[in-house]
C-alpha cells in the first residue's frame, strides 16, 4: 500500500494545482475500480466493494462553492440541505446529520453541523485539494453510526514530501446574484527537510436575488409551520438574511525523512452568514482548529506502515435575532486521536488495524431572558477499534470491515433547564439528565466478482450503530435558526442500520458504466417529531414555535443509481448521463422526513488547445412524498449550469480566465432535503454570472 504512496504524493499538489486549475470543464476524475485515496496525506489505501467519489483536479474546481453542500449537490446519490448560502451539508442516499460524518483531513471537523441544518460545516472550500465520499468497510476505519457515508475534506496542509521549488496558487472571482467577490491564496516551500505551506481566503457575498417570490406558491400564498401563526413572506428581488462572509488562514509545518513525516498544522476560520427564515436572523460561527500528522513507512517487520494523527478544535457560534441581538450561544470544544497500522500481504489478504479516542464538550445555551441551557453542558467520551482486510484470488475479490465503539454521554446533573416553558408546549417530557454508555458494533463484509475483464459485479453488507447525540438525548429550548422548540430524549436507544448493496459496473474502454441498488434497514431510527404543538409565552423569545420531540421508530430507506459515461476524462468530447432516487418510509407506515426526490442528469464537456468547455443539466422530480407533519409538495426543478475557460502559459505561470454560469433557466429551485422553516420561504439562488482569474506557479 504505501509503497506506491510514496510517488502518488511526490505528484499530487502539482496535479492539483496545475492540471486542477486549467480550466473549469466538468471532467470527472477517472478512477480505478473501487479505489479510494487515504485521507489527509493523499495517499493511497487499499480498495473497496462500495461506490466512493473523489473529486479533485477540474471537476472539483468546476463545482466547487461556498459550502460542502453545495460542492457535492449534484454527485451521484448525493443531494444538499440549503440553509440559504451560509450553511449546506450533504444529505446521501436519504440521509444527512449525524449519519454523514463530516472529516477534515482523517479527523473529525469539530463543529455542531451535525445537530441542525443551520449549522454550517467548519471548513473553507477555497483551498481545498480533494473531496472523498466513503461507504462500508472504508468509512469503518474513521466512525460508527455513518450509514449515509462518510465525507473527508482534504487540504494537504500538512505536506508529505518536499516540494522541489516553491509552488502557489491564486485565485479570484466575481459573482453576479450576490455581488459575491472571492479571493484565495496558497504557497509552499522547503527549508532543507522542512515544508511549510501557508493558505488563506476570503469570500463576501451579498443577499442574492431569487426568481419570482420568496414564498413557495407566491405572493399571496400563506404558510402556517408553527400552529396558529400563519406566515407570509411576499419578497422579490434579493431574498434577505441570504448573506454569506467568510475568512480563514491556515499554516501547516512538516519535517519530512527518508522514512516518513511528522507535521503539525493551525487555522483560524470565521464565518458570518444570514438564515432566511421568516423570523429572520444570522449566525456568526468562528472555529481554531490544531492538527498533527505522523507516518513511518515500513516501520518494523511485517507491516508496511504506522500513522498517527490528532486534532484538537475550539468552535463556537451565537445565533442572533432579527433585531440583531444575540439569541443563543453554541460551543463545542473537541479533541481527537488515532493510529493505524498497515500489515504487509499474509496468505493473500491486507489491511489496516488501529484506535482512535475522542473527546468533546458540548455547551447551548439561551442568552436573552432567563439565559437557560438549550442543551446542558455534556462531554461525550469515544473510544473505538478498528480492522479491515482485502483479499484477492484470481477473479474474486473480498473484504471485511470490523469496528467497535465506546461512547459515553454525560451531562453535566446540575443543570437547571427552563421547566417553565414545559406548560406552555403541551408536551410533558422525560427531562431527567442521566448518564448515558453505549457499546456499539459495526461491520462490513462485500464480494466483487470480476467475471470478464474490466467488467465486475459486487455485493456489500454493512451493519452500522449509532449512539444518539447529545442534543437528541438532552435537549430543551428553543433554536431561532429552525423555530421548533426542542426536546430530547434520554431514554433513546443506540440506532442500528443494516444495509444491503448490489452493484455492477464497467471500468475500460471508452464506455464505462456502474450502476447500484441498496435497501437500507433501520431499528430504533431517530427522528424530529413535529407534535402540532406549539410555545405559547405570551410574545417572549421563541413565542409560536413548533414543538420537535426526539423519536424512535422502525425504518427503511431503498433507492437505485447509476451512470453511464463517454470518452470521460479525455481530449475531445466527453459525455455522462446519470440518476438517482431513494425513498424512505416508518416500518408502520408513513414517510421519513427531509428526503430527496429523484433526479435525472447529462454532462457534456469538450476539452481542445487550452479550451474547455461544459454543460450540465439536471431534472429534480416533485417530491410529495412526504413526513405527514411536513407541508408539499417540494416542486420540480430544471436546473441547467454551463462553463467556458482558457488557459495559456505565460513565462512560469499557468494562467486560466474562466465563466461559470449557473441556473440559466432561472427557475426556483427548493430542496426536499431542507425542512420547511427555510423551504417554504427560502428558494436558492437565481440566474448568475460568475468570472474569475486563476494563476499556478
Amino acid at each position: 500500500m504505501d509503497q506506491i504512496s510514496k510517488p502518488l504524493a511526490k505528484q499530487k499538489l502539482i496535479y492539483v494545482l496545475v492540471s486542477g486549475l486549467i480550466g473549469t470543464a466538468a471532467f470527472a476524475q477517472s478512477e480505478p475500480s473501487f479505489e479510494i485515496t487515504a485521507t489527509g496525506s493523499q495517499e493511497a489505501t487499499q480498495s473497496i466493494l462500495t461506490p466512493t467519489k473523489i473529486l479533485q483536479g477540474d471537476e472539483l474546481l468546476n463545482k466547487l462553492g461556498t459550502t460542502l453542500g453545495a460542492t457535492l449537490a449534484n454527485e451521484l446519490g448525493v443531494s444538499a440541505t440549503g440553509y440559504g448560502a451560509g450553511s449546506s451539508r450533504p444529505v446521501i442516499r436519504g440521509l444527512e446529520g449525524a449519519r454523514v460524518q463530516i472529516l477534515q483531513n482523517g479527523l473529525s471537523v469539530g463543529d455542531v453541523s451535525n445537530i441542525s441544518q443551520d449549522h454550517a460545516v467548519g471548513n473553507n472550500m477555497q483551498n481545498t485539494h480533494q473531496v472523498e465520499i466513503l461507504r462500508g468497510a472504508a468509512a469503518l476505519l474513521y466512525g460508527s453510526g455513518s450509514s449515509g457515508g462518510l465525507v473527508n475534506v482534504v487540504n494537504d496542509r500538512i505536506l508529505t514530501n518536499l516540494p522541489d521549488r516553491a509552488t502557489g496558487a491564486v485565485n479570484t472571482s466575481y459573482e453576479t446574484v450576490n455581488n459575491g467577490r472571492a479571493g484565495a491564496v496558497e504557497v509552499d516551500g522547503a527549508f532543507g527537510s522542512v515544508a511549510v505551506h501557508v493558505d488563506t481566503a476570503i469570500n463576501n457575498a451579498n443577499d442574492y436575488r431569487i426568481p419570482g417570490y420568496a414564498n413557495q406558491g407566491g405572493p399571496n400564498q400563506e404558510w402556517s409551520i408553527n400552529p396558529g401563526e400563519p406566515q407570509s413572506v411576499p419578497y422579490s428581488g434579493k431574498l434577505p438574511n441570504s448573506f454569506s462572509n467568510q475568512n480563514n488562514l491556515g499554516v501547516g509545518v512538516s519535517y519530512i525523512g527518508q522514512n516518513g513525516y511528522t507535521g503539525v498544522s493551525v487555522e483560524r476560520l470565521n464565518n458570518n452568514y444570514g438564515i432566511p427564515t421568516p423570523e429572520g436572523g444570522s449566525i456568526n460561527q468562528s472555529q481554531n482548529r490544531y492538527d498533527l500528522q505522523h507516518q513511518t513507512r515500513d516501520p518494523f517487520a511485517g507491516f508496511s506502515s504506522f500513522k498517527f494523527s490528532a486534532a484538537n478544535s475550539n468552535y463556537n457560534h451565537t445565533e442572533f435575532n432579527n433585531t440583531g441581538e444575540a439569541a443563543s450561544l453554541w460551543k463545542n470544544i473537541s479533541n481527537e486521536a488515532r493510529f493505524e497500522l498497515a500489515h504487509n500481504p499474509i496468505a493473500g489478504w491486507k489491511g489496516t488495524f488501529g484506535a482512535q479516542v475522542s473527546a468533546a464538550s458540548l455547551n447551548a445555551t439561551e442568552v436573552g431572558s432567563g439565559s437557560y441551557a438549550i442543551v446542558p453542558p455534556t462531554k461525550t467520551n469515544s473510544n473505538a477499534l478498528f480492522w479491515i482486510e482485502e483479499g484477492k484470488w484470481n477473479s474474486l475479490q473480498g473484504n471485511l470491515g470490523l469496528r467497535y465503539n465506546n461512547v459515553a454521554q454525560k451531562p453535566n446533573l446540575g443543570t437547571d433547564l427552563d421547566l417553565g416553558q414545559q406548560t406552555t408546549t403541551g408536551v410533558t417530557p422525560d427531562i431527567t439528565l442521566q448518564n448515558r454508555t453505549f457499546n456499539l458494533m459495526s461491520y462490513s463484509a462485500g464480494g466483487l466478482w470480476n467475471f470478464m475483464q474490466g467488467h465486475g459485479a459486487g455485493v456489500a453488507y454493512t451493519v452500522s450503530q449509532r449512539a444518539p447525540s447529545a442534543q437528541e438525548l438532552y435537549s430543551y429550548g428553543a433554536h431561532e435558526s429552525t423555530a421548533t422548540f426542542d426536546i430530547g430524549n434520554p431514554n433513546l436507544n443506540k440506532e442500528t442500520s443494516h444495509n444491503l448493496e448490489l452493484n455492477i459496473q464497467k471500468t475500460s474502454g471508452l464506455m464505462r458504466a456502474k450502476a447500484s441498488v441498496y435497501a437500507n434497514k433501520f431499528n430504533n431510527y431517530i427522528y424530529g417529531y413535529y407534535t402540532g404543538a406549539a410555545i405559547n409565552n405570551g410574545g417572549e423569545e421563541g413565542d409560536g414555535f413548533s414543538v420537535v420531540t426526539a423519536q424512535q421508530a422502525a425504518a427503511t430507506i431503498k433507492g437505485v443509481e447509476g451512470e453511464l459515461t463517454y470518452n470521460w476524462q479525455q481530449h475531445g468530447v466527453g459525455g455522462r448521463v446519470f440518476g438517482d432516487a431513494s425513498q424512505g418510509t416508518f416500518d408502520a407506515g408513513g414517510n421519513l422526513p427531509l428526503q430527496p426526490a429523484p433526479r435525472l442528469g447529462a454532462e457534456l464537456a469538450h476539452q481542445r488547445n487550452g479550451w474547455l468547455t461544459n454543460a450540465t443539466y439536471i431534472y429534480s422530480y416533485q417530491q410529495n412524498r412526504l413526513a405527514s407533519w411536513e407541508i408539499g409538495p417540494a416542486p420540480s426543478y430544471n436546473l441547467l449550469n454551463a462553463g467556458i475557460s482558457y488557459t495559456e502559459k505565460i513565462k512560469d505561470v499557468n494562467w486560466t480566465v474562466y465563466m461559470n454560469l449557473k441556473n440559466l433557466l432561472n427557475e426556483q429551485i427548493r430542496y426536499a432535503t431542507t425542512p420547511m422553516a427555510v423551504r417554504l420561504f427560502a428558494p436558492q439562488p437565481g440566474r448568475s454570472l460568475m468570472v474569475g482569474l486563476r494563476g499556478t506557479f
